[in-house]
């Protein structure tokens, strides 16, 4: 099942197994459960610490189950994990085994502490960039504490399953047999969700933490490269991030970054977190800006207030909060978002195998998930407000070539239409004509740019037309000791590396503030 190379990078991991447990395959006759077997056998081999058993009576087959022995673990894959969830497969098998996860301390005692019964499905699809963070989340919960229950569900391989409770998006997660949460979320998100005193506590914790020399506002690259050169100059940084990484972790290839010539999105943003880490930042995650407040006087504190009720303070301020994909605002999307419109056709894709959809938007990144989708799906129409295409030549080629494609020019989407439960079709006008169209499909997937996150500083910041933070050449904004640097931006050519750039220049304009004042 495994080939020689994973073969070896599964056998070191394994060796780090202290503890023995159990696998236990429920299995049938079908051709996935033989790969089930084979990859488990290839598994058992590896380590005299794991047993092997074949007798499981699970309605889901095939899948397979982790336990420790004399625990009551309750954690099960209905999937062959492989692609993006190999990795996700390693970690189980390892914090099964008794191997320390990378997790700070009091996260691991806040989902030891969880009281109540946790009964989780969470359904992935192996060429799922975003599902991993799920899949791992609740597999280390189900691992540190046994009220915790976690099945993995792959949705191609439980299609039937998919389809009942009507999941057109992934990574989908069910609790105690009701949705609850979709898309991509880390294990302090779950279980911030699920301790519904934490935010309190939270926001008492950073109130009482001592002024920054300098604040980031955001985690993606802008705030990282920020960070580190903040804190390279020796003074006190901390970083505000609502999500660690922002939309790179949305993004899949990453080809353009000079000295790394290929990535992707996931990576990427653990490669930023490891580096700030690596030096003195105070890093607080899941932390949304609400409000903005100024220093009174040149040597005075600015204050950033919190959602939850907590605020810093610092004596300058880096605002990198990035941007969002942009919303298409007509009729039915916000009703069928995760029901049959999307926003990630790598994520969730593979959930229209066989089926009709459309993507909104003529950009590259509208072009190349046309291209994708055609791959998996029946029919792809591709709807562009204006009057040509706007992505790069080569591929416009490329999807003109394609035999399961239809571009519209000139089409303004009107509504996306449905049945009250999931979506169904997409309404459209021709902006030369006049004439209403309709197209009837199972999936819509929005491809029309970035806004930039940026409402909560309307009444502070001098903002363009677009919601865009004004800067100067240094990063200044229209208030003194404020900065900012990234897609949330006027500086042109939303890049990654170019807000990497952005970013430190920000960090080394706020020490030269901090120096002159």
């Amino acid at each position: 099942m495994l080939d020689d190379s994973l073969k070896a990078q599964l056998k070191a991991y394994l060796e780090r197994v202290t503890q023995p447990f159990e696998i236990t395959a429920s299995l049938n006759d079908s051709d996935s459960a033989k790969e089930m077997l084979s990859l488990l056998q290839d598994i058992d081999a590896m380590s005299d610490k794991i047993t092997l058993k074949t007798d499981g009576q699970d309605a889901r087959r095939p899948s397979f189950s982790l336990k420790r022995t004399g625990t009551e673990q309750s954690l099960r894959f209905a999937a062959i994990p492989l692609g993006h969830e190999f990795t996700s497969l390693v970690l189980a098998l390892l914090w099964t085994g008794g191997h320390p996860p990378k997790v700070e301390q009091d996260v691991i005692e806040q989902i030891k502490s969880l009281d109540g019964d946790y009964s989780f499905e969470v359904y992935m699809s192996l060429s799922c960039h975003n599902c991993p963070d799920v899949v791992q989340a609740l597999s280390l919960m189900s691992v540190l504490n046994p009220k915790i229950k976690t099945v993995v569900i792959d949705g191609g391989l439980y299609q039937d399953e998919v389809n009942g409770r009507e999941i057109m998006a992934v990574p989908s997660v069910w609790l105690n047999g009701k949705s609850f949460a979709s898309g991509r979320m880390t294990v302090e998100e779950i279980v911030a969700k699920l301790d519904t005193g934490a935010a309190t506590r939270d926001a008492e914790k950073l109130t009482a933490k001592a002024p920054y020399d300098v604040l980031i506002v955001g985690g993606g690259p802008a705030g990282a490269a920020a960070a580190v050169y903040a804190a390279r100059k020796g003074i006190r940084t901390g970083v505000a991030a609502e999500r660690f990484g922002g939309q790179v972790n949305d993004t899949m290839a990453i080809e353009n970054y000079i000295a790394i010539p290929e990535t992707d999105g996931p990576r990427f943003a653990t490669s930023l977190d490891q580096h700030i880490k690596a030096y003195d930042v105070d890093v607080m995650n899941l932390q949304r800006a609400a409000k903005l407040v100024p220093a009174a006087d040149p040597g005075g504190y600015a204050e950033v207030q919190l959602a939850n009720g907590g605020t810093l303070k610092a004596k300058t301020v880096i605002l990198s909060t990035g941007a969002r994909w942009r919303n298409v605002n007509v009729p039915g999307e916000q009703e069928y978002k995760n029901k049959g419109v999307a926003y990630c056709p790598h994520c969730d894709g593979p959930l229209f195998k066989g089926k009709r959809v459309a993507v909104i938007g003529g950009g590259n990144s509208g072009v190349e998930a046309a291209i994708d989708l055609a791959g998996l799906v029946a029919h792809v129409t591709l709807i562009e407000f204006a009057d040509k295409l706007r992505a790069d030549a080569v591929l416009v080629k490329k999807l003109n070539s394609l035999p399961n494609v239809v571009v519209h020019l000139n089409a303004q989407t009107t509504e996306l239409t449905g049945d009250g439960s999931k979506l169904n079709g997409l309404s459209w006008k021709d902006r030369v004509s006049g004439a209403d169209n309709h197209i009837e499909l199972e999936g819509v997937f929005v491809q029309i740019g970035l806004v930039p996150n940026t409402e909560w500083l309307k009444d502070t910041i001098e903002l363009s037309r677009h919601g865009e933070i004004i800067v100067d050449a240094r990063g200044q904004t229209s208030v003194p000791g404020v900065f900012a640097a990234g897609d949330a931006t006027t500086t042109p050519f939303k890049q990654i590396i170019i807000a990497a750039g952005e970013g430190a220049k920000a960090a080394l304009s706020a020490f030269d503030h901090i120096i002159r004042n």
